[in-house]
């Protein structure tokens, strides 16, 4: 399985979704809700996003390829759902 990180905001619908979507499909994946990390944290994260030139929440990588906001079809493709 590919590797998956997820940044997240904890009062977000569509990260919710997001999360749900992972889960509901058995997909391991790492997640930091950005609003309750440590304000180091909260920087790497923002390093992160800029770098790929996303600016909202969720903010997926699946290996190296990166999906700003919900799109499950995207995940599909990229996981081979």
């Amino acid at each position: 399985m590919k590797k998956v990180n997820l940044y997240a905001l904890s009062t977000c619908p569509w990260c919710k979704k997001t999360k749900k979507f992972f889960t509901e499909n058995n997909v391991k994946f790492d997640f930091i809700n950005y609003d309750l990390a440590d304000a180091a944290t909260q920087k790497r994260i923002i390093a992160d996003m800029e770098r790929y030139g996303a600016t909202g929440f969720p903010f997926v990588m699946i290996e190296d390829d990166t999906i700003e906001g919900y799109n499950p079809d995207r995940y599909k493709q990229l996981l081979g759902l």
